[in-house]
């Protein structure tokens, strides 16, 4: 007699995606497992208010193409997520049913139809930037008589100086900064890697006064907040925020910028590249994965454009008016 084929419920394979799959197998960040749990508990909270159903009482095959379609119309259009975010939660959802397709084989045709759900193309902007006098403005801004303001000032500084990405500043320990021997901040960016950013003297005596103000332990987090704990990215976009408020009285050009962390990081590659430093060393620095992804600044530096232009002899003919034949082709032409 034929023992029955275990086919495991679908809570049991979404709890072994997460622990066996992502963290054990593949040993993915925790950064990673953030993403992908927010995006689980986004779509059973959806399916909650949809179906009436408890996500425990889900089976795989309730998790199909039109839902999904359904939950990604959602993001779009009633929590306001863009493109971006909204293709990085199907990646998610893609990826736990290729996992699941091979623990149940007879989801194999509803992944399969889930899987053709392709991946929105999105409009690339150019990156935005701060000028040096905008960033100098945000640096002052924090009050420099109260212990918030001071971490604050600081830790602007830091992002600045090594054009860091938010999920960086929060890790940062006090261990991470040497003030000694290299003078340097070691960074724990995506995908495990780790690298070294050289500090400004000027940032380097902040650090040192600042350190006094909090644990020196070599785990402490070196930017805490007010509990002693780290600081989550909602916790400095609200500081940053903040800072803009006040920068606004002395440099009223913010107003028409949206500021964030990543934009500060933006900001650092901006201002090395017009100081001449090469595209491959900005993606060190950085922490880029492909000299390419740094070419973004070379294209939205107008400057740097116009001095090219410069170089380039005007042409003398002079500019003509087009004047279509056809009543027809002026139609196409007013398009």
């Amino acid at each position: 007699m034929k023992r029955p084929i275990y086919i495991p419920t679908f809570p049991k394979i979404l709890q072994d995606f997460f622990c066996i799959y992502l963290m054990d197998q593949k040993n993915v960040s925790s950064q990673t497992v953030v993403s992908y749990r927010d995006t689980f508990r986004l779509l059973l909270l959806f399916i909650r208010e949809l179906r009436f159903r408890e996500p425990s009482d889900l089976a795989l095959a309730d998790i199909n193409a039109d839902l999904t379609l359904k939950f990604l119309n959602y993001l779009e259009k009633e929590r306001g997520n863009c493109t971006q975010t909204r293709n990085a939660r199907l990646a998610a959802i893609r990826s736990f049913m290729k996992y699941a397709a091979l623990r149940d084989p007879g989801s194999l045709a509803n992944a399969e139809s889930l899987l053709a759900i392709p991946l929105k193309r999105s409009e690339r902007r150019l990156v935005g930037y701060l000028s040096r006098e905008e960033m100098d403005a945000i640096l002052k801004a924090p009050s420099p008589s109260t212990w918030s303001g001071q971490r604050d000032r600081v830790m602007f500084t830091v992002f600045y100086n090594t054009g860091a990405r938010v999920s960086e500043i929060c890790q940062l320990c006090v261990s991470d900064v040497d003030l000694e021997d290299s003078r340097s901040v070691k960074l724990h960016g995506k995908g495990r890697k780790e690298r070294r950013i050289p500090l400004w003297k000027g940032t380097l005596s902040q650090v040192r006064q600042w350190l006094p103000r909090i644990d020196t332990k070599s785990t402490a987090p070196i930017f805490p907040n007010r509990k002693g704990g780290r600081m989550t990215r909602s916790g400095i976009e609200d500081r940053l925020e903040k800072a803009v408020a006040a920068a606004l009285k002395i440099c009223p050009s913010l107003k028409s910028k949206r500021v964030s962390p990543h934009v500060l990081r933006h900001t650092t590659a901006m201002h090395l590249l017009q100081s001449g430093v090469s595209e491959s060393v900005i993606a060190l620095w950085l922490g880029h994965e492909s000299v390419t992804t740094t070419h973004r600044y070379v294209e939205a530096d107008l400057a740097m454009k116009e001095r090219a232009l410069s170089r380039l002899q005007e042409p003398t003919s002079t500019a003509v008016r087009y004047k279509p034949a056809d009543s027809l082709l002026s139609f196409l032409e007013a398009l």
